[in-house]
């Protein structure tokens, strides 16, 4: 019987992983650029750690993580998100010892068991961006301008909401409110809502369900109980972006769905590709390092979705034209190694190929390799320009590799 992969997971292959790799690689360059260091981080985390940060009355907790219990008796989890790991790592390598802040980044797997839909898979990827020691409006401006400008690089447009949900204290008479107001409309609202009503009040602000932004239209908002030093620094971060060219929307339901958010929330937001629009969203945390037994450090975050942004770009910039090298009979086989060798040592994209079968056959598949030139290797080694059809004959296979370096290196 045939295997298939599991629901909810999928290969990654051919053109999708040529748009994997350009992703990482552009948000690479670019947080090289602002000075992050890279983290890798473990894929599974004790479960407690997620139920700490996260919340354990969030989604991602109550249904969507991978627990299972190890040999050694230990409850873990498959890591759903990246930002607890990130300070757990922060907290037990004592990082905060060395003084001054830090900027992580990553990127890799996460797992949620959620219900599979374009752009949402249960193994999914993201790059994400962590700093620690700063609680200037400025590294939120900062951190902001960093994701647009991954995004510019990658070609993608998206709108940026943003919201303030200031301190835990202010949040929760903010949520006592709430939670009064919605006890009033419960009845109009979805299944799942009238569940976060008790739960997690915030969450229904959020909801993309119709009848529920309808019966939230007049909800209180969080920036009448915020304190005036928070309604400051959301004034600054305000004025930081609009200085750096930054176009926003103030959105007072924009909430995000875990419990470790302060002050700043952002999300970058794209209409292409339905209702999974976020592309990227992140925000500030500044309790969340001492409530995992760090010493208290101000922090902020981001995280992006690599299948999201795959389904938004439509292709990859140029890659080296491939050139096939086709010895035409087995005496030629060791020389058409040789050519090959140096042509890959001079940095050009070579495929050399021995597979038996009719030259007919052996075009076919230089073909399907999407060949720009084919090289036959004989006596007289001939060049083929796969696009114009025209062939040159050389006296030498060596002296096809400058004529080809000039051609294919772009």
């Amino acid at each position: 019987m045939e295997i298939k992969k599991v629901r909810g997971f999928q290969d990654i292959y051919g053109d999708n992983a040529k748009k994997y790799r350009f992703i990482v690689e552009t948000a690479r360059e670019v947080f090289e650029k602002y000075n992050f260091q890279e983290i890798i981080l473990p894929y599974v985390e004790d479960v407690s750690l997620f139920i700490r940060s996260v919340g354990e009355m969030t989604d991602i907790v109550q249904k969507e993580m991978y627990v299972f219990e190890d040999r050694g008796g230990r409850r873990v989890a498959l890591r759903p998100e990246g930002t607890a790991s990130a300070v757990r790592a922060f907290i037990e390598e004592r990082m905060y010892a060395k003084g001054g802040y830090h900027k992580l980044f990553y990127e890799g797997a996460m797992f949620r068991y959620e219900r599979p839909q374009a752009g949402r898979y249960r193994q999914f990827h993201q790059i994400g961006a962590e700093i620690f020691g700063v609680d200037s409006p400025l590294s939120d401006a900062e951190l902001i301008k960093m994701v647009k400008d991954i995004l510019d690089r990658l070609g993608i447009e998206a709108r940026l909401e943003i919201n303030t949900l200031g301190d835990f204290e202010s949040r929760k008479r903010y949520m006592d409110a709430l939670r009064e107001y919605l006890k009033k409309t419960k009845d109009t609202l979805c299944d799942i809502c009238k569940t976060r009503v008790k739960t997690n009040p915030l969450r229904v602000l959020d909801c993309k369900v119709e009848q529920c932004k309808q019966s939230t239209e007049d909800a209180p908002k969080i920036t009448d109980f915020l304190p005036e030093e928070r309604i400051e620094r959301y004034v600054k971060l305000k004025e930081y972006l609009k200085a750096l060219g930054i176009d926003f929307i103030e959105n007072p339901r924009l909430v995000r769905g875990l419990d470790y958010y302060t002050d700043t929330v952002f999300e970058f937001i794209t209409e292409k590709i339905g209702a999974q629009g976020t592309v990227a969203a992140g925000g500030r945390y500044d309790k969340l390092v001492e409530q995992l037994g760090g010493p208290p450090t101000p922090a902020l975050g981001f995280a992006a979705g690599i299948e999201r942004l795959m389904l938004l770009i439509d292709k990859v910039p140029s890659e080296n034209l491939l050139t096939v090298v086709i010895p035409l009979t087995d005496e030629f086989n060791l020389t058409a190694l040789k050519l090959s060798s140096l042509m890959r040592e001079r940095g050009m994209k070579t495929e050399l190929l021995l597979k038996a079968g009719s030259l007919k056959s052996k075009m076919k598949l230089a073909n399907r390799f999407g060949a720009r030139f084919v090289v036959f290797v004989s006596e007289r080694p001939e060049l083929k320009d796969m696009e114009t059809g025209e062939q040159e004959v050389f006296e030498t296979a060596e002296d096809i590799v400058d004529v080809l370096e000039k051609r294919v290196l772009v």
